[in-house]
């Protein structure tokens, strides 16, 4: 039984790819809140309804509790348990949603090249934390397809949901850097740092958007869709004119009318449906990267 793999967040160099996440990248609704200037797009209350029950289904739930038997091993690796003792576990392991459903904003290739009024992040996906009985943690991603929404990886951990929290908990909004592996917090115009990473790259005290604005466009500003270094195919780890190769981020299940419930997804959504993303991140158990 194919399983579910996790997505370790280190990005590997400042890379970013050819902007393959635009259509896939979820879209903030109308009846949304407007969100200050400068801050992401919130994503409106419905979709993260929509994107919580996708994650509740059944099939995806038995996922996450092989998920949490193999302690995030994936299935290319060997455990010591047969199939007979992964299966006990992962029912006894009763994996459970906890706390809120939250969006995913990370750093926004509009913002790096001084578009006007580009947001410094967008939603790229959303992130429900997992727990299981023995209290393994664990975030499973969404992201819209269509009119619908679908789950494309579990990594362990609840890094998005817990600095979403942290954000929100002081009025402001969590997005990612990827290619430092940096969270961070935009709130009253100033970008703020939430883990080792943004402290080292924006400083304890932050900076303001301007200037932060300033920072990533001297790291990638030249790296950006549409690019000579995006057409050379440097960006999304391939060549541009080579297909790009799919990574298997789900389990496939049946759906209604032949489909796939948990359909595999190309390496771009994989990686967070992002056009600002490391190309060397390998899909593994996280370890080690949460910081603070």
């Amino acid at each position: 039984m194919t399983e579910f793999t996790s997505l370790r967040r280190a990005a590997a160099g400042a890379l970013l790819t050819a902007g393959l996440a635009l259509a896939l990248a979820p879209a903030a609704h109308a009846d949304a809140p407007a969100a200050p200037a400068g801050a992401p797009a919130p994503l409106a209350a419905d979709d993260l309804a929509q994107a919580r029950s996708a994650v509740q289904a059944p099939a995806v739930l038995d996922k996450v509790g092989h998920f949490f038997a193999r302690k995030g091993v994936p299935p290319t690796q060997q455990l010591t348990i047969g199939a007979a003792e992964e299966a006990r576990a992962a029912s006894a392991s009763a994996p459970r949603l906890a706390g809120d459903t939250v969006p995913v904003y990370v750093l926004d290739p509009g913002f790096v090249a001084g578009t006007p009024g580009a947001p410094v992040a967008k939603a790229e996906f959303t992130a429900s934390k997992v727990v299981a009985a023995d209290g393994q943690t664990a975030s499973v991603w969404t992201v819209r397809q269509g009119d619908a929404w679908r789950v494309v990886n579990i990594a362990s951990g609840g890094d998005e949901s817990d600095y979403a929290a942290k954000a929100a908990s002081n009025g402001g909004t969590a997005f990612r850097e990827p290619q430092v592996n940096a969270w961070y917090v935009v709130r009253d115009g100033r970008v703020l740092p939430l883990d080792d990473e943004a402290t080292r790259s924006v400083g304890a005290g932050g900076v303001s958007l301007a200037a932060y604005q300033q920072l990533v466009h001297q790291r990638y500003g030249d790296k950006l869709p549409g690019s000579a270094y995006d057409r050379a195919g440097e960006g999304g780890g391939y060549r541009a004119d080579a297909e790009p190769q799919p990574v298997v981020a789900a389990a496939a299940e049946p759906a209604a009318g032949g489909g796939s419930a948990l359909p595999a997804v190309t390496a771009a959504a994989a990686l967070g449906a992002t056009a600002l993303v490391g190309a060397g991140a390998v899909l593994r158990r996280r370890t080690g990267d949460r910081r603070g």
